[in-house]
């Protein structure tokens, strides 16, 4: 089959060009997010390229929200206090005091794209017409409220108000409260034992809810579903799993970091595992059982000179700036996935358990604020079971199993101009034959650019080449596969 590729007419080029620079043109943006405002400070402090946080965004997002080091002297904002000082010495007599921050700690996102995809073939186009052009879209607007409620407790809370032009299609993300240094009486480090507890996503090697790409990680939104049985069949597979790595979870989290040099760090989650709105809707994720979620990494600090490199700040002339560092992790995921509650589809049957576990590993390198090379590698394996509905027995079935991962680097031409290549794969026998997959591997390949206007407003483009989804040919029937390559290019910024 002949690929079609993504042509970009020259209307478009022209006004790609002439928006971006009236963007360029523009005076600094006079509203900026909540920690922003509170510190009076740049959005560059905890970002090289927003939302991804720095190290010192991580150092500061770690440590409840707050500043490494001295952050009382420099918060402009201060907050309210909820009780004397008195209070803290005659607890438990008294109720402890706290804070709130001193205004209300709200920031809004919003991201819209122009989208030019590769022309469907005629089959498709009739099932369901996508315009090859589509402006401002997925079109999110997003609120995000985030802050502490004293020196050792943080909260987080965002929801997507708006997608795709409709406030129905909105979708909570993240709401969680954080309690930081529990191990004090334990005399441990100081956020060596940290708790969080509520919505969040995992604590995952590379963060698919605040990433830098306008793309999701294939890997992250992989599902084992098992082939489905033949009209008549009296035998079924059980596995039907929609269960998604990079969904958020509901649930506790229990970790920390060495706070003699930040550099190791721990994480344990107990979660529901019932994490996909889809997946609810149609039935395929509701159990009993509790999943639990492991990572741990380490990072080792590249820098020469000894002192940089106990400094969270490390301030060079223009602010904060990262480590060269380079930093490995693993993690390992464990559920069991359950059907037949009741004997709902199998009367002669009690309840099916088929456990799963998401194992992997990744690795980041980091030369200071110019360059930045990462992966990931995970496997993953479902157990499945047969069900005889003539016989009414039950046996194992061979696993269903899939790997995948990424790899990309970022190159910072300037500290305001991002250059980026991601690859993306999965590898999935099931997919292959079941006919989802043209090949046994999903392969990606996104390059792409980012521009920052301003420090909370950017300027993004990325071509996605795609691989081919199946289709049948009306004239032969055949199976064809078209390859939906795609370039995306929009605004998003932060107030």
């Amino acid at each position: 089959m002949e690929k079609r590729n993504v042509s970009t007419p020259a209307i478009v080029v022209i006004w790609a060009a002439s928006f971006l620079l009236s963007l360029i043109a523009t005076q600094p943006a006079a509203a900026i997010p909540a920690f922003a405002r509170k510190y009076q400070t740049s959005c560059a402090t905890c970002h090289n390229n927003y939302p991804e946080l720095n190290d010192f965004g991580e150092a500061f997002k770690r440590n409840g929200f707050k500043f490494p080091t001295d952050d009382d002297t420099f918060v402009k904002e201060p907050p309210v206090m909820l009780g004397a000082k008195a209070q803290k010495e005659a607890f438990p007599n008294a109720i402890y005091p706290g804070e709130i921050p001193g205004n209300i700690p709200i920031s809004f996102r919003y991201s819209g794209n122009f989208n030019q995809t590769a022309k469907q073939p005629g089959v498709l186009a009739a099932a369901g017409f996508v315009p090859r052009t589509d402006l401002f879209a997925p079109n999110t607007f997003t609120i995000i409220g985030a802050g502490s409620f004293g020196p050792n407790i943080s909260f987080w809370i965002d929801d997507d108000l708006s997608a795709a032009g409709s406030g129905a299609n909105g979708g909570w993300g993240d709401g969680y409260l954080k309690f930081n240094y529990l191990g004090h009486y334990m005399k441990l480090p100081k956020n060596f034992l940290n708790v969080r507890f509520g919505q969040f996503e995992l604590d995952l090697p590379f963060t698919q809810a605040r990433t830098v790409y306008p793309s999701e990680y294939d890997v992250y939104g992989q599902t084992s579903i098992a082939p489905a049985s033949a009209p008549g069949a009296t035998t079924f597979l059980t596995t039907n799993n929609a269960f998604e790595l990079g969904a958020p979870q509901r649930g506790i989290e229990v970790g920390g970091y060495a706070e003699a040099d930040d550099n190791f760090n721990w994480s344990v989650s107990y979660v529901d595992g019932t994490n996909s709105s889809a997946g609810i809707d149609a039935g395929l994720l509701a159990r009993n059982s509790k999943d639990v979620y492991v990572r741990v990494s380490q990072r080792f600090n590249l820098d020469r000179d000894a002192q940089s490199r106990k400094m969270v700040q490390a301030a060079g002339p223009t602010g904060p700036r990262d480590h060269t560092s380079i930093r490995i992790g693993g993690f390992y995921y464990h559920g069991t996935n359950q059907s037949n509650f009741g004997g709902a589809q199998f009367n002669f049957l009690g309840t099916i358990n088929d456990p799963f576990y998401r194992a992997g590993g990744d690795i980041r390198f980091k030369y200071g604020n110019r360059f930045e090379l990462f992966g990931m590698g995970m496997m993953a394996r479902d157990d499945n079971h047969i069900v005889d509905t003539d016989a009414e027995t039950i046996a194992s079935a061979p696993r269903i199993t899939y790997s995948g991962g990424l790899a990309g680097a970022n190159f910072w031409v300037h500290p305001w101009l991002i250059a980026y290549m991601r690859y993306d794969f999965v590898n999935s026998p099931t997919d292959f034959a079941s006919g989802v997959s043209q090949f046994r591997t999903r392969n990606r390949y996104s390059p792409g650019f980012q521009i920052l206007v301003r420090a909370n407003i950017k300027v993004i483009g990325e071509y996605q080449h795609q691989w081919g989804v199946p289709y049948t040919d009306p004239t032969t029937s055949n199976t064809l596969f078209y390859h939906p390559n795609a370039f995306s290019a929009g605004i998003d910024y932060a107030f």
